[in-house]
């Protein structure tokens, strides 16, 4: 099979495209033919050294992918063979076969796209994670989205919706905008053109968003923050504009706010089941027409480069996949 390599920390175009042995299920695993996986910032972090978890050297990199089940370990009988399924791993989803734990799977909905059952893993479960269990978003309350366009920012503009909040995006430029309109965001602000701070301050009537959906830290997340709602909170989801921000602590003190951490993987790893229960919530909201993913763009095996580094210099709207 082919597969994409990391063979040292480094450039996005170091990566290599190599024939491996075909895999082979250990007991409790599943290996997947795979016919899309999604692509994520985490995944161009994680080439480069500078993601929280460094995989051994040499690896395959991409998490998350849907396609058909080739084979099953010992003791799997939860899949079989030509089932269609979706799933998450740390490593090795940008391959024309991957392998994993049977906790890790579940079915593919029947009718859905490929491309759009590789695109619902990490943003949707972040997002949800994010939104409906960290900050506990309630109904009639209003979440900021900074990053809105993104795949993580979409969906979470979406599950706001779904929970019956008011959403206000935050993106770059207006085209980013009109998509994040188009996905359900009540307001729309453009924190190139405009001052973040000024701009909530008149979208909320002075009073500031509740929740703040933070995946881009840098210049923005300070402004954000100082402008939060009272007993409002501010979820540390990423750091897409490659700079962590030093917060005043005084402003949470002020506000009697709190700043919340979201780290899906290690969700996923220490709370399988509740993850599990989430995904199904967003298949169902999905099946109702609540959530609607937008896979923007489409790659080949050996065009994978190309769409992380485009997923770096932040050209990706929604989400890209890769089909191997």
């Amino acid at each position: 099979m082919k597969a994409v390599r990391c063979k040292d920390w480094g450039p996005i175009d170091s990566l290599v495209i190599e024939d491996l042995p075909d895999l082979a299920p250990g007991a409790g695993e599943v290996v997947v033919d795979v016919k899309a996986a999604g692509v994520n910032f985490p995944d161009v972090l994680t080439v480069q050294g500078k993601y929280q978890v460094r995989p051994e050297l040499p690896f395959t990199p991409g998490n998350e992918f849907a396609g058909t089940v080739r084979a099953v370990g010992a003791g799997v009988t939860a899949f079989a063979p030509g089932q269609q399924v979706i799933g998450f791993t740390r490593t090795g989803a940008f391959a024309e076969q991957a392998v994993a734990p049977v906790e890790a799977l579940m079915p593919m909905p029947p009718g859905m796209d490929f491309d759009i059952a590789a695109a619902i893993t990490l943003t949707y479960g972040t997002s949800h994670h994010a939104v409906v269990d960290r900050a506990a978003l309630q109904p009639g309350e209003t979440m900021l989205v900074l990053g809105a366009a993104g795949g993580v920012g979409l969906a979470a503009i979406e599950i706001g919706k779904a929970l019956g909040a008011r959403v206000i995006a935050a993106a770059s430029n207006d085209e980013k905008l009109a998509t994040c309109r188009a996905h359900g965001a009540d307001a729309v602000i453009n924190y190139e053109k405009e001052d973040l701070r000024e701009a909530l301050k008149a979208a909320t009537k002075g009073r500031g968003p509740d929740v703040i959906y933070d995946p881009v830290g840098g210049p923005y997340s300070e402004p954000a923050l100082r402008s939060i709602a009272w007993r409002g909170r501010h979820l540390v989801v990423g750091f897409a504009a490659g700079e962590i921000p030093k917060l005043p602590w005084n402003l949470m003190l002020l506000k009697g706010a709190s700043v919340v951490g979201v780290f899906w993987g290690d969700f996923v790893r220490r709370e399988p089941q509740a993850n599990l229960k989430a995904m199904r919530e967003m298949l169902g909201w999905m099946a109702e027409g609540k959530l609607k993913p937008l896979v923007s763009g489409r790659y080949k095996l050996e065009d994978t480069a190309q769409a992380l580094n485009d997923m770096a210099a932040r050209k990706v709207t929604g989400k890209v996949v890769i089909n191997p």
